[in-house]
């Protein structure tokens, strides 16, 4: 027996069953030092974030990132299936006994053969087991790869579900907020055409959206780079629009209160906290400043216009700095990992919404116009 191997096996074997386990199955983050799936996703995740952005047209660099999350799934999911090959083959190098059809004797890379063809219950025969040993090891084998399987069945369907629930209120933040979205954008549609109470209702929808997002991607953390449906939306937008609009608020806008606001604020910076960890985020001290002193300017202009007189004065401006302080950091440093842009604090109004957009508008209005043209001219024939 090759004491070695089998030490090896073992190893491998139970620290592919242990990441599995706390990838899937385990509902909160691992704080170990290592980590396959972390290890895999740095890996991973860096080369294809360098490949993007040599693309130069934002549309198709999105496009690109897009493919990262589906596919890095796959990848997973084929790592720990190769670590289990590998493991078992190791574990009947070192201890089994078997039989071959061919004249060729027993080597590890026939084992390995016959390791894969056992966990994916292929059941060629031409190896054969010999030993009880190897015998009770190709039947946890055979065990172990249908229990993956219903791993693959059970993991893809949470994964696409919590990625939908997740998208449903990014997209509702379209008629909101703008595409992009901004603070000043959502505060100015929701008060000047809903009252306060719908504003609050507003706001602890997006609670509970915060709350969702925090505990879905604490449990799964590949959701993070799953990108949205639209390159100007994302979840790490939506949660950071969500940040600056309460900001805001609690800041003070006269006539507006704060209470909700309060509570939407400290869930939404409780997840933009702990998903940095999450995406492993590192501190930026030279981050660029997203509000500046130019900005501040035109967005009271912009709340003033609306009706909403944002408060004035060095007291309001540290406490709106303080609160930003808390959560921007975090925000900014994650979108510098996902590759994500934030939204501004103000949009520009010439940029459409994306309800607003389709690929047929112009052929439409091209027609509209025709036929206005068309019936101005019977009138005038009709006339003469």
């Amino acid at each position: 027996m090759h004491a070695t191997a089998l030490i090896a096996g073992i190893v491998i074997i139970l620290a592919v069953l242990l990441d599995a386990f706390e990838t899937v199955v385990l509902p909160r983050r691992v704080q170990r030092q290592f980590r396959i799936t972390s290890w895999f996703y740095r890996r991973t995740w860096r080369p294809w974030r360098a490949l993007a952005t040599k693309i130069k047209k934002p549309t198709r660099r999105e496009s690109f990132l897009g493919y990262f999350g589906p596919l890095s799934l796959i990848g997973l999911l084929a790592l720990w299936a190769c670590g289990l090959i590998f493991g078992f083959a190791l574990l009947q190098y070192g201890g089994g006994e078997h039989v071959y059809s061919g004249n060729q004797p027993i080597n590890f890379g026939l084992l390995l053969y016959h390791s894969g063809e056992t966990f994916f219950t292929l059941g060629y025969g031409d190896i054969v087991p010999a030993s009880g040993f190897s015998r009770a090891l190709s039947v946890a084998e055979a065990f172990m790869g249908f229990a993956f399987l219903g791993v693959v069945i059970g993991y893809l369907p949470t994964i696409y579900s919590a990625f939908s629930r997740r998208e449903i209120e990014i997209s509702l933040l379209d008629a909101r907020a703008g595409s992009p979205p901004s603070a000043t954008e959502l505060l100015t549609r929701a008060i000047c055409s809903l009252d306060q109470g719908t504003l609050d209702r507003l706001f602890h929808d997006w609670e509970r959206w915060a709350a969702e997002v925090l505990e879905s991607h604490l449990s799964y953390p590949v959701l993070s780079f799953y990108r949205s449906q639209h390159s100007n939306q994302s979840w790490l937008g939506a949660l950071t629009v969500v940040l600056d609009a309460t900001a805001l608020v609690i800041a003070g806008i006269d006539g507006v209160s704060n209470e909700q606001a309060r509570w939407t604020f400290k869930m939404a910076r409780h997840a933009v906290v702990d998903l940095a960890q999450v995406v492993n985020a590192r501190y930026d001290p030279n981050a660029t400043e997203r509000l500046t002193s130019e900005a501040l300017v035109q967005m009271r202009a912009q709340l003033a216009q609306k009706g909403l007189r944002l408060r004035e004065g060095s007291e309001a401006e540290q406490k709106l700095m303080q609160l930003r302080m808390q959560y921007e950091p975090y925000a900014m440093a994650m979108a510098k990992n996902l590759y994500i842009s934030l939204p501004p604090w103000i949009r520009p109004d010439t940029i459409k919404d994306n309800w607003q957009a389709g690929p047929w508008d112009r052929i439409i209005q091209a027609q509209a116009l025709g036929r206005i043209a068309g019936e101005r001219r019977g009138i005038a024939d009709d006339h003469f």
